[in-house]
């Protein structure tokens, strides 16, 4: 059992939260200090007791992203034990963080990643690979109980999910969210399911009593 958090932990968290909510609406560029601490309502100085600058609010910030992504793979399993629902509710979920509160792409492709950040941008590939690597366990998992065909490199068709989102989501950003990326991940997923589903034989049916009487009769 998780122990309860500290006063520090809870105004950390409310920082990093007030944070990604401010990139969302106006994008990391705009984001200093003085505006997040109106945003959780305290003065700046109370910001600076937790973090030195606004690089390591960033870190909360993809850390926070990375227990959201994370998260939703978790609320997935415990709703299903069946991997192609998994994978689906996964996936919608995803979508969801990224038109609600986590703009995953205005923050993992912005310049203060790419720029001059290395070990930020390892940061971020981690954070994509523990992710992939959930989504690789999921299939495995479906292969193994016979659902996902075997056969395909769970690390391959991991990669190939994420791409039903993260392509999307980018014209999304772009459009002003006028590119409807729910419908999209929706269609691209009855594709995608589709493709690794084990396709079960249909069960023969069983004669009835009159089709037994015309097999008879036909046969006197």
């Amino acid at each position: 059992m998780r122990a309860a958090k500290t006063n520090t932990e809870i105004r950390q968290d409310q920082i990093a939260r007030s944070a990604l909510a401010l990139i969302s609406r106006n994008g990391f560029q705009r984001l200093n200090m003085a505006g997040l601490a109106r945003k959780v309502g305290v003065v700046p100085s109370a910001i600076y007791r937790h973090y030195r600058n606004k690089d390591e609010v960033l870190d909360a910030v993809l850390e926070l992203i990375s227990q959201r992504l994370l998260g939703n793979v978790a609320a997935a399993r415990t709703k299903s034990t069946d991997a192609l629902e998994r994978l689906e509710r996964v996936l919608m979920g995803h979508v969801k963080l990224i038109r609600g509160e986590v703009p995953i792409p205005r923050v993992v492709f912005s310049e203060a990643i790419f720029t001059g950040h290395r070990r930020r941008r390892r940061r971020i590939h981690r954070m994509f690979q523990e992710y992939l690597g959930q989504v690789a366990d999921i299939l495995r998992e479906g292969q193994r109980a016979g659902c996902v065909r075997a056969g395909l490199a769970p690390e391959t068709l991991s990669v190939m999910f994420l791409g039903l989102v993260q392509p999307p989501a980018i014209l999304w950003l772009l459009s002003g969210g006028e590119f409807d990326v729910t419908r999209h991940a929706t269609c691209a997923w009855q594709i995608f399911s589709e493709m690794i589903r084990v396709d079960k034989p249909r069960p023969m049916s069983t004669p009835t009593h009159a089709t037994t009487r015309g097999r008879a009769k036909n046969q006197q």
